[in-house]
């Protein structure tokens, strides 16, 4: 699904673009993702107060992709080589060893890895990679919401977690 012809690319339905982080890493942390399709936004965000920059970037691919009500054909941009290189090339091998790494321990975060999995079956996603910080105003869009999302977390309940 990263191979796409021409023909194909021009066939993307939804762009999407996702960001997670901590401070410190781990610590709290927050979420983002922005789906746009036919010209119309969509923010989703949410905070966890003790993760991982890697559990929030994948959360925030899965909650996205949980968020379309049909198949899609999508564009998912991520400045994550984490979320992107194990959703396109090792999650095979996990699986394949009953979801062990190379060494024979468990995957790291095979919850969401698990969850990104199931998001991922109904739809044809284009995984793309970009730069974080290099000016991508998608990619610092929701690098914001993120942090947002994170320094919220000392607001009331139901605060924090937010769709737009």
């Amino acid at each position: 699904m990263g191979s796409e012809t021409a023909a194909d690319a021009a066939a993307v339905e939804v762009d999407i673009w996702t960001d997670g982080g901590c401070k410190p890493n781990p610590g709290p942390g927050g979420w983002a993702a922005l789906l746009v399709f036919r010209g119309r936004e969509r923010e989703l965000s949410g905070a966890e107060p003790l993760t991982t920059n890697n559990r929030m970037e994948l959360t925030a691919a899965a909650a996205a992709l949980e968020a379309l009500t049909r198949p899609c054909r999508v564009a998912l941009h991520t400045d994550s080589k984490y979320v992107r290189d194990g959703i396109t090339r090792w999650h095979t091998g996990w699986v394949r060893r009953n979801w062990r790494n190379a060494a024979g321990d468990p995957v790291a975060n095979m919850d969401l890895w698990q969850r990104l999995l199931t998001a991922e079956q109904p739809h044809a996603v284009d995984w793309r990679w970009v730069r974080g910080h290099s000016g991508d105003v998608m990619n610092e869009r929701v690098d914001k919401l993120a942090t947002a999302a994170r320094e919220g977390l000392g607001a009331a309940p139901g605060e924090v977690a937010r769709s737009a």
